[in-house]
């Protein structure tokens, strides 16, 4: 890494983020999954700067077992302090951690990089509810609001529900505004998927529609590239096209409202398959993008988030595409 340190510095010049640290991640066997992800997340900016705050407010307190929440703090504390602009860091206690809270990521095997996103979410929303449930309010609910959003299922009413992602199938040639249309599109349920209504005790025929209820400052977008097909009885990967832009408008989708998003992060799935294969990750940082493979960091160019949309072929050799996009909002950031 020490000769790619050095290109990555002389490249960016006297254009190097002042107090910003570019640093890879050690691999310990197949864990390429939660290296990508904890890059995308430590390039999250209020994300890392509320983290760090609370880092700062609970390290002196010293007391209780570490957990994920902690142990991602500290994590991110040890990059951003480093002296070093560049260079690898081990995130051996957070692996560690991670290997000892879930069964499913205490093998070798390849690890779907989604799944695991979400089980960290929801083990750092879980931590946060169960201490603020022990603490007077504080620094805590500013590091919650981005773990969450709610969602609205209108269904001849309200019903709200927490996300932290929104889940998308792939259609070839398609896009992420065409996918975020049809997800806030009016369904109507009827025939075998007519509504059972409580209060007349019968199914009824009734229209379905989703709504972001309160946009989110982060918004995760996952694409389902792999699907279980049975003549094959395995999943294959959907290779397909999806076009999503640097600049994303949510029309129609959040309530009382139109938003504009922008990318900053693209989590890559390299394979033919979802139990084997590679991930990357491409981070955008004080208007340069970056390229993270585990310990590898490289300076590379806006276009090429292109060559990761997909193929328009159905049979394509190039089996490199966005799985997991991270957006911010442009409201968060002016």
């Amino acid at each position: 890494m020490g000769a790619a340190s050095s290109r990555l510095e002389k490249a960016l010049g006297e254009q190097f983020p002042e107090g910003e640290r570019y640093f890879g991640l050690e691999n310990f066997g197949n864990t390429c999954y939660c290296n990508s992800v904890l890059q995308a997340l430590y390039f999250c900016v209020p994300f890392r700067e509320q983290l760090l705050e609370y880092y700062g407010n609970n390290k002196s307190t010293g007391d209780g077992e570490d957990n994920m929440l902690t142990c991602l703090a500290d994590l991110f504390s040890q990059i951003s302090n480093q002296k070093k602009k560049t260079g690898v860091i081990a995130p051996k206690r957070f692996i560690q951690r991670l290997k000892k809270q879930n069964e499913i990521f205490r093998s070798y095997m390849h690890q779907d990089a989604h799944e695991f996103l979400n089980f960290l979410l929801n083990e750092l929303v879980d931590i946060l509810d169960k201490e603020s449930n022990v603490r007077e309010p504080c620094q805590n609910s500013s590091l919650q609001k981005n773990l969450n959003g709610p969602i609205n299922g209108q269904l001849n009413g309200t019903r709200k529900e927490p996300v932290t992602t929104l889940v998308h199938r792939c259609f070839q040639n398609s896009s992420i505004t065409s996918c975020l249309k049809n997800f806030s599109s009016t369904e109507t349920l009827n025939a075998d998927d007519k509504f059972f209504c409580d209060k007349c005790c019968s199914l009824q025929e009734a229209q379905k529609r989703m709504k972001i209820k309160k946009p989110p400052n982060i918004l995760v977008i996952h694409l389902k590239r792999f699907k279980y097909i049975e003549q094959l009885g395995r999943y294959k990967k959907l290779s397909y096209r999806v076009v999503f832009p640097l600049e994303l408008k949510l029309i129609n989708t959040v309530e009382n409202s139109d938003l504009e998003y922008s990318l900053f992060a693209v989590l890559v799935h390299v394979g033919s398959g979802p139990n084997h294969g590679h991930y990357i990750s491409l981070v955008k940082s004080h208007n340069h993008w970056l390229f993270f493979d585990d310990e590898n960091v490289e300076m590379t160019d806006e276009s090429m988030v292109q060559t990761f949309f997909g193929s328009a072929q159905e049979f394509s050799g190039n089996t490199d595409n966005g799985y997991i996009l991270f957006y911010e909002s442009l409201a968060e950031k002016s």
